[in-house]
């Protein structure tokens, strides 16, 4: 069997179809406006589960944030799930917003405490009137309507968490509050999410997490992201990579064969949902959910 035949055979999933989901973030110029919407386009076809768009650190794309995920309800089939952060925001200012996108027909949240404002690892230093944390934010999302909540998990712990215990236990606490699922920081061994999942389970969690599935074209890129997030890089990753500096077609297939292993040996252990950092580019992830079975549907907006 070829590698091409052996990733695709390993990445049918056990009951069908499996379910993705995408993240997208708010453009700086237009150029950048015109390359997110051509993705988003060629993204929708695949029918994904909902779409997120993300905050910048310190929330500091709030603005754009709320006018993409606004007019991605106006005119597409998606559906968006904003980032909401308790970031340089008062509880009443977090609260507006949730009004506001409840009545825009926005029912899924991406609740997160958010990044410092001075940049990860900086301390993280509350609104004198603002919620603490990602718990304070679900709870009153839930307080707004019935919202979908996702939440984010850490495979690797988070960087700022003294133990893996407290992380699980944090967690737990978001899902008593209202949250829904887990969304996992982007990772690149499927050991690293499978041994997760295991001690979720051995804490009685079995609320949904999805993986986060990076597809990586760039390592040097990368690496301020993984310093900041505490994931691993691992070091057959990055000796993949050496020598590719200026060969970017090379480093897409790189990129389009790795992550789909990854995806593939995930599946292989029943995971079934996949939510994808698409970096605003819809090639590789496309030609990823092609090798899961997932292919364009008709789409009647």
């Amino acid at each position: 069997m070829s590698l091409a035949q052996d990733i695709i055979a390993s990445a049918a999933p056990r009951n069908g179809r499996p379910r993705v989901s995408f993240e997208f973030f708010p453009p700086k110029s237009e150029a950048l406006e015109g390359q997110l919407w051509e993705s988003i386009r060629k993204l929708e076809a695949l029918g994904p589960s909902f779409v997120s768009v993300t905050y910048g650190a310190g929330g500091s794309t709030r603005d754009r944030t709320h006018r993409t995920v606004a007019r991605i309800v106006s005119e597409t089939t998606l559906k968006p799930a904003a980032h909401l952060t308790c970031v340089a925001a008062s509880r009443d200012e977090v609260d507006a917003v949730l009004r506001d996108y409840w009545r825009a027909g926005v029912r899924k949240i991406v609740a997160l405490r958010g990044d410092p404002p001075g940049g990860v690892g900086m301390p993280y230093l509350q609104h004198p009137r603002g919620y603490a944390s990602a718990i304070d934010l679900v709870e009153a999302a839930s307080r707004v309507g019935a919202f979908d909540i996702s939440v984010a998990v850490h495979p690797e712990k988070h960087p700022s968490s003294p133990t893996f215990e407290h992380d699980i236990d944090n967690f737990k606490r978001k899902l008593a509050a209202g949250a829904t699922r887990g969304i996992s920081q982007f990772f690149f061994d499927e050991t690293v999410f499978l041994r997760f999942r295991d001690r979720l389970a051995r804490a009685g969690v079995y609320a949904p997490v999805l993986p986060g599935i990076m597809p990586v074209t760039n390592v040097k890129g990368l690496r301020k992201m993984v310093d900041a997030c505490g994931a691993t890089l691992p070091r057959w990753m990055v000796r993949l990579f050496e020598g590719l500096d200026d060969d970017p077609e090379t480093r897409r297939l790189v990129a389009a064969v790795t992550t789909a292993q990854l995806c593939a040996r995930l599946a292989a252990e029943g995971i079934e949902d996949f939510h994808f950092y698409t970096l605003n580019r819809a090639d590789l992830t496309l030609a990823i959910c092609r090798i899961l079975g997932v292919r364009a549907q008709q789409v009647t907006a």
